[in-house]
């Protein structure tokens, strides 16, 4: 794993995260309201101690469904609170006693028909209420650094759960591109960790460089809230007026087939960590599309309170597809 810089200087605080499920809540924003009839019926559920796909298995197992009735936009943390939708089909069929569902750590808070699946990546954003326990360090340094977020925002690494658990997910990326045969989800968990690996590699060099907040000649720019790219293009005053008003964010590379879309010194950059990658060749040859994604990640309504016993709430919204993880580690350092 390589060494990801931190834009704000040094985490000043120490603490604990995760010490109970209920630190680290997640509530995920649809940003749609079911319709009310359909063939699926999306299922508002509340799970602690249970991953996503897993909540997905059991759900089919409970229902007597094939597993591919079963669909959810996002995957949440297991060591959480979270509550989250997902999609079940039922065509023909009277809805079932929710009430009566009985899986490990699962409630379900609402259930209404609608006429699609959800599919990943659908939803809107992510909320976030975080308890960081028996906190040390500088206070006064940490209310900068939460400002500074507010200001700037934060680099939008990818968290360390893509990666798996102590890095599995690069080793599977080492046997696949090696020749090791995979099923389709260990391909997937292995070709997802291999191009986060190198868009970090990309993002942490230019935040070493204290530019990945800033315009350099050959970005390919995002506009903020969507996944529309344009550029490179000349840069002017335009430019960066909208990055400044955080209209739009530089962007990295999601490693995949042909030549990466930046120019000039851009250009120079991510090719240059891509040849010293042992992934990027891989990437290009399982046939994935080069993509992009930005660089910065600002925070929605982010609040900071310190509570009794050292504890510290924090609160904030993220986009789909993003970190927690990315917004605390600029603030502390956890264990």
């Amino acid at each position: 794993m390589i060494e990801l810089a931190r834009a704000h200087g040094g985490a000043p605080l120490v603490g604990l995260l995760r010490v109970s499920p209920e630190d680290f809540e997640v509530d995920e924003e649809l940003g749609f309201e079911p319709e009310g009839s359909g063939e699926h019926v999306l299922l508002r559920i509340e799970k602690r101690e249970a991953n996503t796909e897993w909540v997905a298995r059991s759900l089919a197992s409970a229902l007597g469904l094939a597993p591919m009735s079963i669909g959810f936009s996002g995957l949440k943390d297991r060591h959480a609170l979270t509550r989250q939708t997902f999609s079940v089909h039922l065509p023909g069929k009277a809805d079932p006693d929710w009430s009566a569902l009985s899986i490990e750590g699962v409630r379900v808070l609402d259930a209404r028909r609608h006429p699609r699946k959800l599919k990943r990546g659908t939803h809107k954003r992510n909320h976030f209420r975080i308890h960081l326990r028996d906190v040390s360090g500088d206070r006064i340094a940490a209310e900068a650094v939460i400002d500074a977020i507010r200001t700037h925002g934060v680099p939008n690494y990818f968290g360390e759960q893509r990666f798996g658990r102590n890095g599995d997910n690069l080793r599977l990326a080492q046997a696949l591109f090696s020749g090791a045969r995979m099923g389709r989800s260990e391909r997937g968990f292995a070709l997802s960790a291999a191009r986060s690996h190198l868009f970090n590699a990309v993002l942490a060099r230019r935040v070493g460089e204290a530019n990945w907040n800033r315009a350099l000649d050959g970005d390919v720019w995002m506009l903020a809230g969507t996944h529309s790219i344009f550029g490179p293009q000349a840069l002017d005053a335009e430019i960066e007026r909208r990055l400044a008003e955080a209209d739009i964010d530089p962007t990295g590379p999601l490693w995949g087939r042909g030549d990466v879309r930046s120019g000039a010194v851009v250009r120079d950059l991510e090719q240059t960590i891509g040849a010293d990658s042992p992934f990027a060749e891989g990437l290009e040859a399982a046939d994935l599309s080069q993509e992009r994604r930005a660089l910065r990640l600002r925070p929605g309504a982010l609040l900071a309170e310190w509570m009794p016993g050292d504890s510290l709430r924090l609160d904030f919204s993220l986009p789909s597809g993003t970190f927690a993880t990315a917004v605390i580690r600029e603030l502390c350092t956890t264990r």
